[in-house]
């Protein structure tokens, strides 16, 4: 079995320097690849690395990354645990414990994108106010779908994944709530719910209900910065009083140090 471990290093070598075309190898056998594909992971690429980021390519190495180790662990285990017979019990315990192992190298990427995610999802509630502020001024001037568009390039990086699958689902056609709401189950902070309900309302009905509907949701906006206001005035708050109880602390031991030694050299003399 050391040849299929061998074999796996050499297809390893191959793939890394370009022998073999990666891209190609994967489009190859898309079908079989792409149904393991995470339906946020391309989201979540984009958000933790920004727009530039090829999410199909760290896909790719992923999945090549994963099959590699399959590869090498079926020809460790088994070479390891060789009694003659190929296909045994054994044999297959040893497959188990490969795949096991290669969906692990395989799923960690996205669980750390989505740790990384989760993370900075307080950063989200705090800038989703502000975003809110500046797109009310474009709908006061634009339909609600051209301001959406129109505000993606001043938005926040982490908005503009979520903001583009939005846009492009209302250009295709669906004129529901449901892309409002995908949106808001994307970025599950405080409000965004009744925010994307409100700026949905803003997009249907007659002039006059546009204009009652963007008070309300001006007014509503209002509160959202008042309330991140607030965050960021706590958390500020919460970091000075950190500050000073770190420096009190510090500045007690160093005069409990300074009456200890002084008392030593005292007793000493």
């Amino acid at each position: 079995m050391e040849a299929l471990v061998v074999g796996a290093i050499i297809l390893g070598i191959f793939f890394y320097n370009n022998t073999i075309d990666r891209k190609k190898f994967i489009i190859d056998n898309e079908k079989f690849f792409q149904v393991f594909r995470e339906e946020d992971y391309t989201f979540l690429v984009y958000a933790k690395y920004g727009e530039d980021a090829d999410a199909d390519q760290l896909y790719i190495r992923r999945t090549l990354y994963a099959i590699l180790t399959f590869f090498v662990v079926l020809g460790f285990t088994i070479s390891s645990n060789s009694t003659g017979s190929l296909f045994n019990s054994q044999f297959f315990l040893n497959l188990v414990l490969s795949f096991v192992v290669a969906v692990l190298i395989f799923k960690m990427p996205y669980v750390q994108l989505k740790k990384f995610y989760k993370a900075h999802l307080h950063e989200i509630d705090i800038m989703l106010p502000y975003y809110l502020k500046s797109l009310e001024i474009l709908i006061q001037h634009y339909t609600v779908p051209v301001a959406l568009g129109k505000s993606i390039n001043d938005a926040p990086d982490i908005f503009k994944p979520g903001l583009r699958i939005l846009i492009d689902k209302i250009n295709a056609g669906d004129s529901t709530i449901d892309p409002y709401m995908e949106f808001a189950n994307t970025y599950p902070v405080r409000d965004s719910m009744r925010m994307m309900r409100l700026l949905y309302r803003l997009g249907i009905g007659s002039q006059e209900k546009k204009q009652e509907r963007l008070l309300m949701f001006s007014r509503t906006v209002s509160n959202l910065q008042h309330k991140a206001r607030e965050t960021k005035y706590k958390e500020r708050l919460g970091h000075m009083e950190n500050q000073t109880m770190i420096m009190l602390v510090v500045t007690g031991v160093g005069v409990m140090l300074i009456i200890l030694i002084s008392m030593m050299l005292m007793f000493s003399m």
